[in-house]
């Protein structure tokens, strides 16, 4: 049962993020003059993706804490999600600035 409403938020959550991912940022990908606006529309569209699932999982760690009932191994479980969802949020939003910094030392 419990499995079966943390499958139905996670996909009611991807729903959700669709309009998102195919309306930001790259309705003309090769509109751009060069290959780095290309790489940064790219960037700025999965790192709104990342950054979105990061969200998504950080409620996710939220609910497993609340529902662990004080179980260690639950709890270790819960803290492993929030760290990876902190880890995708942060790459998320850093995404624009790693390929700026890529394209920075290539020119």
């Amino acid at each position: 049962m419990k499995k079966a409403y943390i499958f139905s938020i996670v996909l009611v959550g991807l729903f959700c993020l669709a309009p998102l991912v195919f309306g930001a940022g790259l309705q003309d990908p090769l509109g751009g003059k060069d290959f780095s606006a290309l790489l940064g529309g790219i960037a700025t569209a999965v790192g709104a993706l990342i950054a979105s699932l990061g969200t998504v999982m950080f409620i996710i760690a939220g609910i497993l804490y609340l529902t662990s009932a004080g179980s260690p191994e639950r709890i270790g479980v819960a803290k492993k999600t929030l760290i990876y969802a902190i880890i995708g949020i942060v790459v998320g939003l850093s995404a624009n600035a790693i390929v700026d910094f890529i394209t920075g030392i290539t020119k």
